[in-house]
């Protein structure tokens, strides 16, 4: 029977964890050698590679010294800490992968945590020893108080440490011992993660991830915790409400190399995927046929925020969608929430509007991204904090905060984060930055990324990550200024933008198609005003003494589609379409 070890990576946002998990890939010469190489492998969807982040797990295995390893991509992201709970079921070790400069963040600390919870054993790798100003001892340090801080056990404690830049494709026990391979790193996986054990008896497998293609439909991913499951066989589903039904592998399959093997028989301590069954959820158990037995359910953390979708009824409506109505937007919805744990869809008393929860705007923004691409239009309204009644105090989500800017810009960041109701918890230099640690509401974050960018000079490198409900803080003392409203519709005029330019700040280009109520700017002061763009210069047949002034015009404010969600009010929506994003009023007379 072949020796198998399984092993998630986890690793913070942009701490080098795909580049890692391509040169284990090239190590084991597992791609065609005639087929054009492409970077970061496992970022197959567009939204990861502009982005830069894993936002699905993915699988890939490798044969190294006749072991078969499978090693599970995390994402590095606490919004989507849904699909992270999930993957570790199936691992029986983790990588840790650490930046040797920025040292383990907060969300490293998040599934960390959940890792040693499952008494699984780590590897520490330390990333980027090449980088200026690098620290791997201190960092190496760093690791074991985070590990003792989450009562990681004494054979935890005792991790193997490896040093390397995945960048440059090597990997030592020394960082100062550069090597020109990674096989240390292999080696230290086959001697210091145990074994996937085979256990007998009946047959157990749990559904932690799924996947769909259009020829066969839902296919269930999982680790087979106890016995063989083999195709063609029947065997017994059991669900979460407790029922069972009865269910026949069509085809089962293995992970071999970057895709799918065809097997007959998947022992107990392999990761399989299966296609042929119907009805299936994340969390449910494939058990034996005549004494089904299910696992535990898995645990996921609950949402903490909430958002209205709802129909575009814009005047635009329709003009750039494929997909426009409240049954398509409803279907959609409810599609994600069968693979996407974390996230919540609840009917209101409205057809056309629907409350979707998730972890955070990231989680929510990737949802509105991804069916924008795939011509959905619709609107949504500002995100809003999910507020817990706990033993009758009302409590709300806080988050710890962790910027890190430059020296000269930390007391403008520490001022605008108290603004917010935000504590300082740590400050210590860290290279030539400042390392600020704070907690703060969930609702304080809405809208503070710009602020401290703009305060920074773009300088801020900020992460955020969920903690725990607490008692609700107090209402917000915001300052902030009212919108400058359209109130006609048609192409905006250079004559028109140039003569209100004192009255704030634009968020159009001249001669862009716009409607009445359509959010066109922000004004100076604190109260919202309609103003006329469509208007241009009155032409006589007179001729005047005198010339026109040149028109100068500053441009426009640009938005990504986070920024709009944090910027727009309780009473606007934001208007999402496969072309556009538009801010607008909901109710404008």
């Amino acid at each position: 029977m072949q020796s198998i070890r399984n092993i998630a990576i986890i690793a913070h946002v942009d701490h080098g964890k795909t580049t890692l998990v391509d040169k284990i890939i090239d190590q084991a010469h597992i791609l065609d050698e005639r087929k054009v190489r492409t970077e970061l492998l496992l970022d197959s969807n567009d939204l990861e590679r502009e982005r830069g982040i894993t936002i699905l797990s993915k699988n890939v295995s490798i044969i190294y010294k006749d072991v078969k390893i499978n090693i599970i991509d995390t994402p590095g992201h606490a919004d989507f800490g849904g699909e992270v709970e999930r993957v570790l079921k199936m691992a029986d070790g983790v990588l840790l992968l650490v930046d040797a400069f920025e040292g383990p963040m907060p969300q490293t600390r998040f599934v960390l945590g959940k890792a040693l919870e499952l008494g699984l054993t780590p590897i520490v790798v330390i990333n980027k020893v090449d980088k200026p100003n690098c620290t791997p001892d201190l960092v190496h340090d760093k690791v074991f108080d985070l590990m003792f801080a989450l009562d990681a056990t004494e054979e935890q404690l005792n991790f193997k440490s490896v040093y390397g830049s995945a960048k440059q494709g090597w990997m030592s026990y020394d960082w100062k011992d550069q090597t020109d391979n990674i096989i240390p790193l292999l080696d230290s996986i086959l001697e210091n993660i145990p074994k996937a054990p085979y256990f007998e008896g009946t047959p157990q497998m749990q559904i932690t991830s799924l996947d769909f293609t259009s020829f066969v439909g839902r296919i269930a991913i999982g680790r087979v915790f106890r016995g063989d499951l083999e195709e063609g066989k029947d065997y017994m589903l059991c669900k979460a409400d407790g029922s069972t039904k009865k269910v026949r592998i069509k085809e089962l399959h293995t992970f071999e190399g970057l895709g799918k093997d065809r097997a007959l028989k998947v022992r107990s301590g392999d990761i399989c995927a299966i296609t042929g069954i119907e009805g299936f959820d994340i969390g449910d158990t494939i058990a034996d046929l005549t004494n089904p037995e299910a696992l535990p359910r898995l645990k996921v953390d609950q949402p903490t925020m909430s958002m209205l979708f709802t129909i575009n009824n814009s005047p635009f409506y329709g003009k750039e969608g494929k997909y426009v109505t409240s049954r398509h937007l409803r279907d959609r919805l409810y599609k994600e929430t069968e693979k996407n744990l974390a996230l919540r869809v609840e009917d209101t008393d409205s057809e056309d509007k629907f409350n979707v929860f998730g972890r955070g705007i990231l989680h929510l923004s990737v949802l509105i991204e991804t069916m924008r691409r795939e011509g959905y239009e619709l609107q949504v309204g500002r995100p809003q904090v999910i507020m817990k009644d706990i033993d009758g105090v009302r409590c709300e989500p806080y988050e710890t905060l962790v910027i890190n800017v430059p020296e000269e810009h930390s007391s403008k960041v520490i001022n605008l984060v108290s603004l917010k109701k935000g504590d300082l918890l740590i400050m210590e230099p860290k290279g030539d930055l400042q390392h600020l640690e704070f907690s703060i509401p969930s609702r304080g974050l809405i809208g503070l990324r710009n602020k401290l960018l703009t305060a920074t000079s773009g300088g801020a490198i900020i992460n955020h990550n969920f903690v725990k409900f607490g008692p609700y803080k107090g209402d917000l003392n915001d300052v902030i200024n009212g919108a400058l409203i359209s109130a006609e519709a048609g192409k905006a005029t250079a004559y028109a933008i140039d003569k209100l330019g004192d009255r704030g700040i634009f968020f159009i280009d001249i001669n862009q198609e716009i409607y009445k109520g359509q959010v066109v700017g922000e004004n100076n002061r604190q109260d919202d005003m309609g103003i006329n763009l469509i208007k241009g210069k009155k032409l006589t047949n007179v001729r005047k003494s005198g010339t026109d002034t040149a028109v100068n015009i500053a441009p426009k404010k640009e938005f990504s589609l986070e920024e709009c969600m944090e910027y727009i009010k309780d009473d606007e929506y934001l208007e999402v379409t496969p072309l556009s994003l538009r801010m607008r009023k909901i109710m404008y007379r």
